[in-house]
């Protein structure tokens, strides 16, 4: 465990958190924790994480921006997906991963470029729907958990597969949060 691991770690932990109770602070704790983590997967040749990371930074500019862009700065309200749209971005960010996946065997020396290409594709997709406060990203951040605690435990980034199974949790929570604020929001509405 390095001290960039746990300064990532704290930073993500911290945007993560803000992203589960539906806080605007939730981007520029992402921004910060994300850079440190594409200088942590370069140095653990993850590299579709470094990726993911440049994504991250971003889309959590994009995504600040977006749940403040009303002139009267009133919050982004909490939305479903249509199940046929959610079918289709699913199945195409698991058609991107299994492409990239191939590209980094093939191409470069990375570790697990497979499921390193999955976590990438699929907290792609998640991040989309956060940015637009969709609350199927909570599902797709259980299934990306999912694949990184043991991706990230297999390189011994034992705090950050700790806090990513920790992160599963949250999902879960959040999932559930987020469900009820929809439902009262609905009913104001």
């Amino acid at each position: 465990m390095t001290a960039l691991e746990i300064a990532a770690n704290a930073f993500a932990t911290a945007s993560i958190l803000c992203a589960a109770r539906n806080s605007v602070h939730t981007w520029w704790t992402g921004i910060i924790g994300c850079s440190l983590f594409g200088l942590l997967f370069w140095h653990t040749q993850l590299y579709a994480d470094v990726l993911l990371q440049v994504f991250f930074v971003v889309a959590s500019m994009f995504g600040w921006w977006n749940w403040h862009a009303s002139a009267s700065h009133a919050a982004l309200p909490i939305k479903r997906t249509p199940l046929r749209s959610f079918a289709l971005m699913g199945a195409a960010a698991l058609l991107a991963g299994a492409a990239y996946g191939l590209v980094l065997h093939r191409f470069t020396d990375a570790y697990a470029p497979f499921a390193d290409s999955s976590v990438l594709c699929l907290s792609v997709l998640a991040q989309l729907l956060l940015m637009r406060r969709r609350i199927e990203t909570w599902p797709v951040w259980v299934l990306v958990n999912t694949i990184a605690v043991p991706l990230y435990a297999s390189r011994g980034l034992t705090l950050t597969s700790v806090l990513y199974a920790a992160y599963w949790i949250n999902a879960w929570l959040a999932w559930r949060h987020w469900r009820k604020l929809w439902r009262t929001q609905g009913a104001q509405a």
